[in-house]
């Protein structure tokens, strides 16, 4: 399994480069999953749902499953929070998957950082940040892509897993 992380300040652009990334590697016939961190209280049940009951009740699992799709709800129920590597175990077969968030883990990253960033780069202390994506000129070691340029972006990604 192929991983690659988008990191960044809040604010900077991670979602919307790392949607771009995941519709690009998609439209080149990759099958690609995703992994979003949240710092805040998630919850994709809605009170009052079969479902919201079923967890409320005291299931530690609920499976919601319709014809479109399926979503797998685990109640943590004071455990820690999982950490990446047990959520990619989880994960299906797939080509890639594209991380958004999870700063502090070791998979190769690319940082989107924006000149009016009020917070510092991050690949000044994570050598685990292998690109930067920007809307300026950065002092970064490595390659640094235009914020824009997915197709750019998304080349250099495949290109450094290969042999």
């Amino acid at each position: 399994m192929n991983v690659i992380g988008i990191v960044g300040w809040k604010n900077s652009g991670k979602t919307t480069l790392a949607s771009a990334v995941i519709r690009e590697l998609s439209s080149r016939g990759l099958a690609v999953n995703a992994i979003k961190h949240a710092h805040h209280r998630v919850d994709v049940d809605q009170a009052g749902t079969d479902s919201y009951k079923h967890r409320e009740a005291g299931a530690q699992e609920v499976i919601l499953a319709g014809g479109q799709r399926f979503a797998i709800m685990h109640e943590l129920r004071g455990a820690n929070e999982p950490t990446l590597d047990e959520l990619l175990a989880r994960l299906g077969p797939c080509d890639w998957v594209v991380v958004e968030g999870f700063k502090n883990h070791s998979h190769p990253k690319i940082e989107v950082h924006r000149r009016d960033s009020s917070h510092a780069p991050l690949y000044p202390q994570d050598t685990s940040i292998v690109a930067v994506a920007a809307d300026y000129a950065t002092d970064f070691s490595g390659p640094v892509f235009d914020i824009n340029d997915v197709p750019g972006i998304t080349d250099f990604i495949l290109n450094r897993n290969r042999p």
